[in-house]
């Protein structure tokens, strides 16, 4: 009866066998090696914290340049109000110097008109038609503040009053004589009084 166990000397049986012994067996890592790879695990997966701190704008605040450029386009808005605001004002006393200016030029055109009128009411002529014009002329001067000025016994200013003659002989001199009215518009004097100084009565 032949023996069934495998002829040593087999070459086949031989390979297999050591096939069988040295195949690598699987690794069993101990708990605190499978610990230590999911904690390496859950590292790897957390982003950066330098990638993931992208500062964002806090709500109600403004970057700085932001608030710098705000601060100086007010600046320029309110430097050009006030020019507008110094412009319009110096454009209404520049225009309101104009007007002034024409009315004085027709009442000193109409001056001549005026003495003609006192000079007939002074002859007692002053009537009828002439009368009626020189009412108007008055009441057209009282519209635009113009006033007579030069009456007897007023204090002499030499700023207002043209003397021809001299008779005072103190040191108060009053108007004595009034040869033509002084005229003036407001605090613009459109024509002086022409007078003889006197002294005071």
């Amino acid at each position: 009866m032949s023996d069934q166990h495998s002829d040593p000397q087999d070459p086949q049986g031989a390979a297999d066998g050591f096939g069988d012994d040295q195949r690598e067996q699987p690794t069993t890592l101990t708990e605190e090696e499978v610990l230590a790879k999911m904690s390496e695990q859950s590292d790897s997966e957390q982003p950066d914290d330098d990638a993931a701190s992208v500062e964002e704008p806090v709500e109600g605040t403004v970057e700085p340049d932001v608030a710098q450029q705000l601060a100086e386009r007010t600046e320029d808005l309110q430097r050009v109000t006030a020019e507008y605001a110094n412009f319009r004002r110096r454009t209404e006393r520049d225009r309101a110097a104009v007007v002034d200016a024409a009315k004085a030029s027709v009442v000193a055109e109409l001056l001549a008109v005026v003495d003609d009128l006192e000079l007939a009411e002074k002859h007692g002529d002053l009537q009828g038609p002439l009368k009626a014009v020189n009412d108007k002329i008055r009441a057209t001067f009282t519209k635009f503040d113009v006033i007579e000025f030069g009456a007897e016994g007023d204090e002499f200013d030499p700023e207002r009053h043209e003397a021809v003659q001299d008779t005072s002989t103190g040191e108060t001199k009053v108007i004595g004589t009034v040869l033509r009215s002084g005229w003036a518009m407001g605090d613009r004097l459109i024509r002086t009084a022409m007078v003889i100084i006197a002294d005071p009565a």
